[in-house]
């Protein structure tokens, strides 16, 4: 089987977002092929090069989403004019109120508009510099200022409307890309989007073009991301974005065969957006869980007195709360002491430690056993790397509970790390906390110190129960959440999707005539069957195609990319 694997900002580069499991995916479906589509972030991704790439792994195509240099395409006037009437159409899709009677139809408005302005694009060239001109201003300026338009719309200042403008451009960078041919996706078995968005814009194109089928992951639902983020927006630029983003979610959702969310969490976000019930799959992200067995067999070597808090510093992590629940926690049990591990987020996580650090100084003055000892304080901050704890699973066996303390979480990875080394575990009620613990754990409310002192007290009180709970920990992580069940469940969606929506094939013996029944039902089972002799040729195309693919842009062989 081909896949299409696309990326953005991710894989095969050495930053990107969700490398680690791409390249475990990449790697254990080595039965199968992939050309990788990527879409890179930023310079600084591109300089800093790729992975080491497998040999299943048959070429990497990329393209900079960061930048659009204008193409020099020249349209003419019927070519100005349908842009115009697509974007017009974009526009409008964006400023219509949302009826519960009126939502399919601006839905179909918008993808119209879409697949509009795509063809636009493959017919006469990049629409880089349509998407940047006064007319694509006017357009949106004319659809906010249209009845039934949001207030916040109507109001939108001309620099406001500039700003949107220039977000559709770097949104819609794709539908200039030629990767839609013959000799492109269009020859793929499957494409595999690793997240919503972007990445998934060329997926939905392959499938219009040519008719691939698209699965779709989303460990972080990409709306929801944007929410997070679009908070500092003015209201007119929050709303056009918000409506924009939200169509392509829902559009994306509506076209791919399958979308596995990661979690429930993610789950109930995908079904708000328009994802239907019948393509969900959970698929739970593949972790790898050999490098923490040794201190998940071994849970005797914790401290009992000791609390461990394990990740990034931010303040969505809430260490002020975990500090004041702490500060209880000692009046019940004084001999506790809390190590938070774990290295700041950017400059906003620095001054939050800083913070955190002046706070427990506060809370907690050193101790001394006597007049003439150097006081300690019961809290320290520390990072994984030095002599204590040289490695991830040296931080989590440090203590006998791992607490987390966020306010806003996702996939709680560390918490699935604490499972995996069998420790027992409090933590607060956010994103996929409750479905990632499923009983074996103490769950309180975020934002609740008393709730979350009451916990850890429990539990320090009671090695047995601890015991209990990290090795039923242990038993569910090794269960749900390791590298080989995430593969092995890919594995069986992809052969399910092709199964349900097989590639139309057309191949040509040596004389370039059809061959009759050429593509018999065990072409879609791992492995090769074709004979040497058969050519393919994707989804009808020309006689003239029959020999080697040229290919859309110059790939990078994947020893180059190392």
């Amino acid at each position: 089987m081909r896949i299409g694997l696309l990326t953005e900002g991710g894989y095969p580069y050495v930053s990107g977002d969700a490398k680690v499991w791409c390249d475990r995916l990449v790697r254990g479906l080595d039965q199968h092929e992939f050309d990788v589509y990527a879409l890179s972030r930023s310079e600084a991704q591109e300089d800093e090069g790729w992975i080491p790439l497998p040999p299943q792994v048959n070429r990497v195509i990329t393209a900079p989403l960061w930048t659009a240099e204008d193409d020099g395409v020249v349209h003419g006037r019927r070519a100005r004019r349908r842009f115009a009437e697509c974007y017009g159409e974009l526009a409008a899709a964006l400023c219509a109120g949302a009826p519960a009677e009126a939502r399919a139809t601006e839905a179909d408005r918008f993808a119209n508009a879409l697949y509009g302005l795509a063809e636009l694009a493959r017919d006469e060239g990049g629409l880089v510099g349509a998407l940047r001109s006064e007319g694509a201003v006017r357009a949106l300026e004319r659809a906010c200022r249209a009845p039934g338009a949001p207030r916040a719309a109507r109001e939108a200042p001309v620099p406001e409307l500039l700003a949107v403008a220039a977000h559709l451009e770097h949104a819609l960078r794709p539908l200039s890309l030629d990767w839609y041919e013959d000799d492109g996706l269009g020859a793929v078995d499957l494409c595999h989007a690793t997240s919503g968005g972007p990445a998934a814009l060329p997926g939905l194109l392959a499938h219009h073009f040519a008719g691939v089928p698209l699965l779709v992951t989303e460990y972080g639902v990409r709306l929801r991301t944007h929410y997070l983020n679009a908070a500092e927006s003015s209201p007119a630029v929050r709303t056009l974005l918000t409506a924009f983003h939200g169509r392509l979610a829902a559009e994306t959702y509506g076209r791919a065969t399958i979308v596995t969310p990661g979690n429930a969490h993610a789950r109930r976000w995908q079904e708000r957006c328009g994802a239907h019930r019948d393509k969900l799959r959970t698929v739970y992200p593949g972790m790898d869980a050999t490098r923490f067995a040794g201190v998940g067999e071994s849970p005797e070597c914790a401290d009992p007195d000791t609390l461990v808090w394990v990740g990034r510093v931010e303040p969505a992590k809430d260490l002020v709360s975990l500090l004041h629940a702490f500060a209880d926690i000692r009046k019940e049990e004084p001999k506790t002491r809390l190590r938070i591990i774990g290295a700041p987020s950017g400059p906003e996580g620095k001054a939050y430690l800083g913070h955190c650090r002046a706070l427990a100084a506060q809370l907690f003055p050193d101790e001394a056993d006597g007049p003439h000892a150097v006081g300690d304080n019961p809290v320290s901050f520390e990072e994984i790397g030095g002599p204590e704890l040289p490695t991830l699973a040296d931080a989590y066996a440090a203590g006998a509970v791992t607490v987390l303390s966020s306010v806003v979480e996702g996939f709680p990875l560390g918490l699935v790390e604490a499972m995996f080394c069998g420790r027992a575990t409090v933590s607060t009620d956010v994103g996929a906390v409750v479905e990632v613990i499923g009983g074996t754990g103490l769950v309180v409310p975020p934002r609740n110190p008393r709730a979350l002192a009451e916990a850890c007290v429990v539990l320090l009180r009671d090695p047995e129960r601890r015991a209990r709970l990290g090795a039923a920990a242990r038993a569910r992580a090794l269960e749900l959440f390791t590298v080989e069940q995430n593969i092995t469940a890919f594995h069986s969606i992809y052969l399910e999707i092709v199964s349900r929506t097989p590639v139309r094939r057309v191949l040509l013996d040596d004389t370039g005539e059809p061959l009759p029944f050429a593509a018999p039902a065990e072409a879609h089972v791992p492995g090769r069957w074709t004979g040497p002799a058969a050519r393919v040729i994707a989804r009808g195309g020309p006689t003239w195609a029959a020999g080697p693919p040229v290919r859309a842009t110059t790939p990078i062989p994947a020893t180059e990319g190392a």
